[in-house]
């Protein structure tokens, strides 16, 4: 199982990630976590320790794992390296474990331009890819507010994109860009979760904004989960209504994943 969680900064999409990964360890399955968001913070999530945090190199700042496996150097940066690098081993070799969860962290690349391809930018989409494709695990990524990072054909084996959104119109044009941008790149599944739900009134507004189809869940405002956050500690921990809620949630992501099994296998 493949998800990509993303929404803008701030919604809630961390606090996802970090708990259906461990629910999913909980069950004893291999889960892979990884952070693509700019403004890492999904180990604190994971229930890792800030030191620990601290102590991961994101692969994008490996700059002597880049060069070895890329070809670049100083002499010809920017010109001559590969572009499909040795990616398989790196989980192996960086990936962190915690509470059953390997986290990995891809970190930011810095280029002067969007469209600018350097060797950093080849082997965080690369490795992005092989995570996606070639991996036997549960992989949960905490993606950006795009999908940059994704091809076509990186997209396309995604099983699932999670739009985390709040209950408002702006939030919601997200998931409608979000849908429409998966849609480009050849993915038709694309689900929403509501955050910071505060009551009846903000889900009915949401239910009336929203396909049920494409409605997974709430996840309601919850002081433990901000409370978690300003410790730095995992919402897994400190809040059983968060942990029971995407419980929930994670209930609906395995039976589209079990329909959608069926469904090929029949064809």
């Amino acid at each position: 199982m493949k998800i990509a969680i993303t929404g803008k900064g701030g919604v809630g999409k961390t606090t996802l990630a970090a708990i259906l990964a461990r629910l999913y360890a909980a069950e004893g399955r291999k889960v892979l976590a990884v952070d693509v968001d700019p403004d890492a913070n999904l180990g604190l999530a994971l229930g890792f320790t800030e030191a620990e945090v601290e102590a991961i190199t994101p692969i994008s700042k490996m700059s002597d794992l880049i060069a070895e496996r890329t070809g670049s150097n100083k002499e010809n940066f920017g010109k001559f390296f590969k572009i499909n690098p040795k990616v398989d081993d790196i989980p192996e070799l960086f990936a962190k474990e915690k509470n059953g969860v390997k986290f990995l962290v891809m970190g930011t690349v810095e280029t002067g331009g969007a469209g600018c391809v350097c060797p950093e930018h080849v082997v965080v989409k690369r490795l992005i890819s092989h995570l996606v494709v070639a991996r036997d695990e549960a992989v949960i990524m905490d993606m950006e507010a795009g999908l940059e990072h994704l091809g076509r054909g990186t997209a396309e084996m995604v099983d699932r994109f999670m739009v985390v959104i709040e209950p408002g119109e702006r939030s919601i044009q997200t998931y409608h860009k979000v849908k429409s941008l998966a849609a480009d790149l050849g993915v038709k599944a694309v689900s929403v979760v509501a955050s910071k739900v505060r009551g009846a009134v903000d889900e009915d507004y949401l239910k009336s904004r929203i396909p049920p189809e494409d409605l997974f869940g709430f996840i309601s405002y919850n002081e433990e989960i901000i409370e978690a956050d300003r410790r730095g500690v995992s919402p897994y921990e400190t809040s059983e209504k968060a942990r029971n809620e995407i419980m929930k949630i994670k209930g609906r992501i395995d039976a589209a994943y079990d329909a959608a099994a069926l469904a090929a296998h029949k064809s």
